[in-house]
């Protein structure tokens, strides 16, 4: 049975792309071939998925994004417009060229006009502020903004900001304010209590 998406008429989805039921591709966007785009994800106007990138579903890719080769994202990842992966640390226009992989994992979101340095993880459910240059591995629930990004905190699953962070030597509980959501922090790392 064929998948059921939406494609703009001036989109472009080259042969060999894989897309999920219930996707939109929105005005002049371009997937390329053998990119995996899974269900329900919306890629807005202008947005760039190259050749075998793989996308989850519930994925939200904002107007302009630039999604290279080598980058993974996973379920339920929001990415805010004009956010631009990288995928070469030493890039030349001329000469032998080195993908370096990203991947970004489940729920995470990423602010308008980031740029994702390539080689680093982006844990579950961190946040990145807008505008930020990453350009090391983000935690599981870190909150990071700046050039280059500096870890500020924790967030909840819900995106609210978590209060009572300790010294960071002892293991201490906080409580979500927002959806009440609990979580262990210890040692510059993050863990929701189930």
């Amino acid at each position: 049975m064929e998948k059921k998406f939406f494609v703009h008429p001036t989109a472009t989805v080259e042969k060999g792309a894989c897309i999920g039921a219930g996707t939109k591709i929105w005005h002049y966007a371009h997937v390329r071939e053998g990119a995996d785009i899974g269900d329900n994800c919306i890629l807005g106007h202008c947005v760039f998925a190259d050749a075998n990138v793989k996308i989850g579903s519930n994925v939200k890719l904002g107007n302009k994004v630039s999604v290279f080769q080598g980058v993974t994202i996973e379920d339920d990842v929001l990415i805010g417009p004009h956010t631009v992966f990288t995928n070469d640390l030493r890039p030349r226009s001329v000469g032998e060229w080195k993908m370096t992989k990203t991947h970004v994992k489940k729920g995470a979101s990423v602010g308008s006009n980031s740029t994702i340095i390539c080689g680093i993880v982006i844990g579950s459910y961190a946040m990145v502020g807008a505008g930020s240059v990453v350009t090391r591995d983000v935690p599981d629930f870190g909150l990071v903004y700046g050039n280059p990004a500096r870890i500020h905190g924790y967030v909840c699953r819900c995106g609210e900001p978590l209060e009572g962070g300790g010294n960071g030597k002892t293991p201490v509980s906080v409580e979500c304010k927002r959806c009440g959501k609990k979580y262990v922090l210890e040692r510059g790392s993050c863990r929701i209590l189930q």
